[in-house]
């Protein structure tokens, strides 16, 4: 198998579902929606090799809906009743999603090398204030610098969302994060990789 995944370590992947992710990045080619499937799937089949209990996925646009032990077999059913449309509110989902953490963690339901969640994206968030709040919050109720990663990946070309994740990547332990839990990869950064290529090396890492 290559790379070497960390095991015991739990994978939260967030999608995006606004409107815009209907749309294809190539003329006649297959929209962000589909992608994100196909991706989602690599993702689910991959961690169920060493995590029976599958993923946790969430979709979100103005609101978000949370899916627990999520396998391959799973993803299709998903997709199928979502569909694409709406803003971008990742504050709450990204707020829901850190919470359970540490609710499971003040639980002792975690797993010991903690959890990475992995957000695709293709638009600007609609608070990006409330979406660094969330994330230097929840840097501030880590023990550890490893414990809690999040990987915002960008899907599409939108130019003011690849500023936007970039400046979470670099800005947010001057605005007061206790620990760089952000990683971003853009579209450029991706060259010729597909999402789901980029998704397994977020979980190599």
């Amino acid at each position: 198998m290559g790379g070497s995944i960390v095991e015991d370590r739990d994978y939260t992947l967030i999608i995006d579902k606004s409107g815009s992710m209907s749309t294809p990045d190539q003329a006649g080619g297959r929209s962000r929606w589909d992608i994100a499937q196909e991706s989602t799937l690599a993702l689910a089949r991959k961690c169920e090799q060493f995590d029976p209990d599958g993923i946790t996925v969430y979709l979100f646009s103005g609101r978000f809906k949370r899916y627990e032990n999520v396998t391959a077999n799973k993803v299709a059913q998903i997709f199928m009743e979502n569909d694409p449309m709406g803003t971008t509110d990742l504050a709450s989902v990204l707020k829901d999603a850190t919470d359970n953490y540490f609710q499971r963690k003040a639980s002792g339901a975690t797993k010991p090398n903690g959890e990475t969640i992995l957000v695709i994206t293709d638009g600007e968030p609609d608070d990006r204030k409330a979406v660094m709040r969330v994330i230097i919050e929840a840097s501030r109720h880590m023990e550890r610098d490893e414990e809690l990663g999040i990987s915002l990946i960008q899907v599409g070309s939108d130019a003011t969302a690849t500023r936007f994740l970039k400046a979470l990547d670099d800005e947010l332990q001057g605005a007061g994060a206790q620990f760089d839990i952000v990683d971003t990869v853009t579209l450029d950064d991706m060259e010729n990789m597909s999402l789901a290529e980029v998704l397994l090396n977020a979980i190599n890492d």
